[in-house]
């Protein structure tokens, strides 16, 4: 059965990931799942993405493959940008402000700042990753960001 560990920070993700790689057999799949934190330019060629990042330092352990590295999103705060129905369920209340959020158009190629910064303007709250942004990311519709988030 796949078993997935939440490990922290994307370098601890990362120094786990070539742990497990390097000590699993060949019948075993390790992956590394992380966000892109920038637009993927060739989705086929993640490590040459992890490696034009200079505030990331992963460079590609020895056999590992492309397809080892699965990108979720930019940020967690595009998932979040793209339910606006959840969003106007959480933040209506408060004053959801829908003409400060991101178009959903190409929502997956825009940069992650500006994302998570119309976000915090929409709702009034800023973004972390913590108990309130994992709160939110439960009551996001898994048919809602497949229809934005190709």
């Amino acid at each position: 059965m796949p078993s997935l560990y939440a490990v922290g920070s994307r370098q601890s993700a990362y120094d786990r990931f070539k742990t497990e790689h390097e000590n699993s057999s060949d019948s075993e799949y390790v992956g590394l799942l992380i966000d892109s934190e920038d637009p993927v330019v060739n989705p086929e060629r993640t490590w040459e993405h992890l490696a034009q990042r200079q505030e990331d330092d992963m460079p590609k352990p020895q056999s590992a493959t492309n397809d080892q590295v699965l990108f979720m999103t930019t940020c967690m705060e595009t998932w979040i940008a793209a339910d606006r129905d959840a969003l106007r369920n959480r933040y209506n209340r408060r004053g959801l402000r829908k003409n400060a959020l991101p178009s959903l158009v190409d929502l997956e190629r825009r940069d992650r700042h500006d994302v998570q910064r119309r976000l915090g303007v929409a709702t009034g709250h800023r973004f972390e990753k913590g108990a309130e942004s994992f709160k939110v990311l439960g009551e996001l519709n898994p048919g809602t960001l497949e229809q934005h988030l190709p």
